[in-house]
């Protein structure tokens, strides 16, 4: 059963006009109009409201029985789609967080005082060269990387929305 399908089912049910039941949730009867008609989605807030209001459990109201529904797409897309983008500002952040580290190792480098000392050893933090180009090496790629899967990611979307 549809998601339109089943809430023109819970409105009759309980005996309700399109005007009643939009009064209830809070909404206009354009929206309630618009999911009886599978031309829009009611968001996560109203799904809760309609479930307690109605008392009727989440899983029946978006599942609708065994099959999947638009609605069920919906959530799986969104969640997915929240995910990603977490995902991707993880990795920006850290790809943020190398390229500052290695800018670091490079100033200390140029401005740190290097001597002899009295038995002719040569204090020089050498290593501070080659840490600082790796770092800023690894937050480059980090960078390369998240931008191609972004640019993928949109190209597979536009290719699915046509």
């Amino acid at each position: 059963m549809e998601f339109g399908d089943k809430i023109k089912d819970l409105r009759l049910k309980n005996q309700l006009t399109q005007e009643k039941f939009a009064i209830r949730l809070n909404v206009t009867r354009q929206a309630v109009s618009n999911w009886e008609n599978n031309r829009n989605l009611p968001d996560l807030e109203l799904l809760i409201l309609i479930s307690s209001i109605f008392h009727i459990s989440l899983d029946e109201l978006i599942l609708g029985g065994n099959n999947v529904n638009n609605m069920t797409e919906k959530l799986i897309k969104d969640t997915s789609k929240t995910r990603r983008a977490k995902l991707n500002m993880i990795t920006t952040l850290i790809g943020a967080f190398l390229l500052l580290f290695g800018c670091a190792c490079l100033f200390i480098k140029a401005n740190s005082v290097e001597y002899i000392d009295a038995s002719g050893i040569l204090h020089e933090n050498f290593y501070l060269l080659p840490i600082g180009f790796l770092f800023i090496f690894s937050g480059l790629v980090v960078f390369l990387v998240t931008g191609i899967q972004f640019i993928i990611e949109g190209i597979r979307t536009r290719k699915e929305g046509k």
